[in-house]
């Protein structure tokens, strides 16, 4: 049966021709849609379009006080990245361990207290720890104190670098806008004079909003400047505050507890009269000093 078969395909085969198989059109296909699709994805990946041709253009028109503004603007950037990884770093707004520490020191563990502030980078807890091992060597209270301060200070001053040049970028960067602006102002009125009697107002225009635009360019670098310089300014004020504060209570004492009172301190007894001086033995003593 099977011999049969096969000798019937066969003469089918001879009669018909071979089997012919439709090719699929992949290439056509892919030649067709590929550029679009790779240009579709590099349109997506490409920048901003227009982004470069922007900036040249606002620096052709602003001229050399827009080109000074965007400089300052990156510098003021750079200061604050460099102070957020700063703070970062240092932790400055973690407190629970010096409170802790201080807890430990106040209960009369120092050794509990130590182990919450040795070996970390905040700088309330540096200071605390110093504080304490100063009170558990002996040495006199006025020299712990002053080696604390004069670390405390140390440090806030490594802290508060770089925060006087944003102060002097947000304080110039609207006065050099300005500056744009007259400039700009004078340059559109010297063209509205050489005109003379044919006064094309789109001159007089076209000037005065090229001219401001160097007082928006100032406004928005001195805003955000002004602004970061203030809360990094505030985050250094808590920190200092919190190293005065705890430093301090290593030196004294709660008072908010009740301080016991000691009866055997003698108290004088106001109810029994004192006894008065024996008038007679003066008055004897004296007369016989007259005779």
């Amino acid at each position: 049966m099977t011999d049969a078969l096969n000798d019937t395909v066969v003469q089918t085969a001879a009669v018909n021709g071979p089997p012919t198989v439709q090719p699929i059109a992949v290439e056509s296909t892919v030649a067709t849609t590929g550029p679009e699709v790779m240009s579709a994805v590099t349109t997506e990946m490409a920048p901003l379009p227009g982004v470069l041709e922007r900036v040249q253009s606002m620096l052709e028109i602003g001229g050399p006080v827009v080109a000074v503004l965007l400089l300052m603007s990156f510098v003021a950037l750079t200061i604050v990245v460099v102070k957020l990884l700063q703070f970062g770093w240092l932790r400055i707004g973690q407190r629970r361990p010096a409170v802790s520490a201080l807890r430990y020191w106040r209960a009369g563990q120092p050794e509990q207290a130590l182990a919450f502030v040795d070996g970390r980078r905040n700088p309330t807890a540096q200071v605390l720890l110093r504080a304490i091992q100063g009170r558990q060597s002996g040495l006199p209270e006025g020299k712990v104190r002053e080696e604390v301060l004069r670390y405390g200070n140390d440090v806030l001053f490594q802290l508060r670098r770089g925060l006087r040049p944003l102060e002097v970028i947000g304080s110039l960067a609207p006065l050099l806008g300005l500056l744009g602006t007259v400039l700009g102002m004078i340059k559109a009125f010297q063209q509205l004079e050489a005109a003379g009697n044919q006064v094309n107002p789109a001159i007089l225009s076209g000037g005065i909003w090229e001219a401001l635009l160097t007082t928006a360019v100032g406004l928005c670098v001195a805003i955000p400047v002004v602004a970061l310089l203030n809360w990094l300014e505030r985050r250094v004020d808590h920190l200092a505050h919190d190293m005065d504060n705890l430093v301090t209570q290593v030196f004294t004492e709660d008072l908010s507890i009740a301080v016991p009172v000691n009866d055997q301190l003698a108290v004088p007894d106001v109810s029994q009269p004192s006894p008065l001086p024996n008038v007679s033995h003066d008055a004897d003593a004296r007369t016989l000093h007259t005779v």
